[in-house]
């Protein structure tokens, strides 16, 4: 099987405007913007097989979880349906990988539940604005601003969102009601309130996570069939590691038929979803306006006032173009608001399923976006009697893995990483966009610390001999001259200085500027001041400020033997 790469657009560089409008309109710039064009003149009838097989194994992963990510949201549980087939079709087009898949995600569930209060209006215009500013975003390629959130505040985000997600569940395990959102509040009611615990609910709901965690445990200890009986182990090998993919389905598929047994016998033990809508949801454009219950009218600005005030108080062999997944992601939302749904994004949990099942091209996608229409046209009946402890432990189970505790251990070994982190991980719990802001912010200060202190090795031989370990820009030059003033313009007596520069190769006006005056001084004192081993980009801005007295050395042996005075 060829691996799915992804093909950016060309690089122009000085070229007349003819030539440049003929590339924008190239046939490799079509490729870029439509990534289908580069795997489908390839499709072989062989993909087709082990696509469909690995769409159908996704969407009954995505049925029950889209389900279970409505209620983090806050959301009628048919709401996460709305969501998750529009990401299939467009990414088939769009996406430059074979395994991703959108549709709705614990995190993105919990970010939405914060805005609109479980308010179905309010959460599809959102998937509406979510997505312009992605697809803005994409069209300016903007998609390198990404590479400003490091990995330690990603973790930190995760970690915090998952931990969040998964005990926002526990009240629907224990069987309570009216529990508040607030993460804090939520744990305090909910210990509170534990009196109240409804016994069928936690019977139900603690099976539910035992035989998921089972099946999990089975699917990832698995061992490859062996070569003896060869037929027989492959048929068993396939038969559980299928058991075990689609797990969620069929747990809350067991989970639906014993709440409608003891429904059938009078005996309603288990909280249920109860009625949801029927068939597939109408096309028809986003509301930009919002009347409530008694008949007042809320305009679309006054919606986004309104939302504003509340937040005031790689394993495979191909690249990823953040770009282009910003489009598809942007163009998802789009169009999933006019099919009531909410904002939706990559799974990781899903694209691993996708992964695993061996899927060849994003064509698989279709198919789970056919099985998830299909749901709603056929089955939303069914859904009425699906237990809420059932779709609890589905939550429970997919954000349990996002906290990882050996990237922690990892993070302790390395303190500068531990800090973003901790910084990210205990804000996330106020309210996790603060955690991210706090976060990259932190990072950011971090990473200017690093600019303004650049590591400077000092050895004395005969002659102070300073060696820098990074490029020289503005915020470095107050931190450049403090060392050379104290270790040798203030010694006693004056010293000489060879600033090794052999790792230096950027320089900005504000640093020449300043060598211009320590250059200066130097020569005031009596001592001297050379650079060696000046990469040329460096040395030319130098000779082009005309700075006085200026020597430099090709090593720092010629600099040491000029200002031993062997040598003129």
């Amino acid at each position: 099987m060829e691996p799915l790469v992804d093909r950016p657009g060309p690089q122009i560089g000085r070229s007349s405007l003819g030539e440049r409008m003929a590339s924008c309109c190239s046939y490799r710039t079509l490729q870029a913007w439509l990534p289908i064009l580069t795997w489908l003149p390839k499709y072989r009838l062989s993909w087709l097989q082990m696509d469909l097989i690995a769409g159908l194994t996704v969407g009954l992963t995505t049925v029950p979880q889209a389900l279970a990510y409505a209620e983090v949201a806050g959301l009628p549980v048919q709401y996460g349906l709305y969501s998750a087939f529009m990401g299939g079709f467009i990414y088939t087009f769009l996406g430059t990988s074979k395994d991703v898949t959108l549709g709705p995600t614990a995190i993105m569930s919990l970010l939405c539940a914060s805005y609109v209060g479980g308010d179905p209006v309010r959460a599809v215009l959102l998937s509406l604005i979510c997505g312009t500013i992605q697809t803005a975003m994409a069209l300016l390629r903007l998609g390198f601003l990404l590479d400003f959130i490091s990995f330690p505040v990603i973790k930190g985000f995760t970690c915090a969102a998952a931990v969040t997600i998964g005990f926002g569940q526990v009240k629907n395990v224990l069987g309570l009601k009216d529990i508040p959102h607030e993460f804090f509040l939520q744990v305090y009611y909910t210990f509170y309130r534990i009196p109240e615990t409804r016994i069928g609910d936690v019977v139900l709901g603690l099976l539910c996570l035992c035989l998921l965690v089972t099946l999990q445990w089975m699917k990832s200890t698995l061992e490859p069939p062996s070569e003896q009986n060869a037929l027989l182990t492959r048929a068993a090998h396939s038969l559980v590691w299928g058991i075990a993919t689609v797990r969620n389905a069929l747990v809350v598929v067991a989970a639906t038929f014993v709440a409608f047994s003891w429904n059938a016998f009078g005996s309603p033990v288990f909280t249920i979803t109860g009625k949801t809508s029927q068939g597939l949801p109408p096309f028809r454009a986003p509301p930009l306006f919002e009347t409530t219950p008694n008949g007042t009218s809320i305009s679309f600005g006054e919606i986004i006032e309104d939302g504003i005030s509340q937040k005031s108080s790689s394993q495979n062999d191909y690249r990823i173009n953040a770009n282009q997944e910003l489009f598809a992601i942007g163009l998802t939302n789009i169009m999933g608001s006019f099919v009531s749904a909410y904002p939706v994004t990559g799974s990781f949990g899903r694209t691993a399923v996708n992964s695993q099942t061996g899927v060849c091209t994003p064509a698989g996608g279709i198919v789970t976006g056919v099985v998830v229409l299909l749901s709603l046209a056929f089955l939303m009946p069914a859904f009425y009697y699906i237990p809420k402890a059932s779709l609890a432990a589905v939550i429970i189970c997919a954000v349990a893995p996002l906290v990882d505790y050996r990237v922690v251990m990892q993070f302790w070994r390395i303190q500068l990483d531990l800090v973003p982190f901790l910084i990210t991980f205990l804000l996330s719990f106020w309210e996790v966009q603060y955690g991210i802001v706090g976060g990259v912010v932190v990072s950011g200060l971090m990473l200017l610390y690093n600019v303004a202190r650049p590591s400077i090795k000092v050895c004395d031989h005969g002659v102070l001999v300073m060696e820098l370990d990074s490029g020289l820009s503005f915020p470095s030059t107050e931190y450049l001259n403090t060392v050379l003033y104290t270790q040798a313009l203030q010694a006693s007596p004056p010293r000489s200085v060879v600033l090794d520069c052999h790792h230096v190769n950027t320089v900005d006006y504000t640093v020449v500027n300043e060598l211009r005056d320590l250059l200066r001084q130097f020569k005031l004192r009596g001592v001297g001041l050379i650079f060696s081993g000046l990469q040329y980009s460096v040395l030319e801005v130098l000779l082009a400020a005309d700075l006085p007295d200026l020597r430099h050395t090709a090593s720092v042996e010629a600099a040491l033997t000029i200002l031993s005075g062997s040598t003129q």
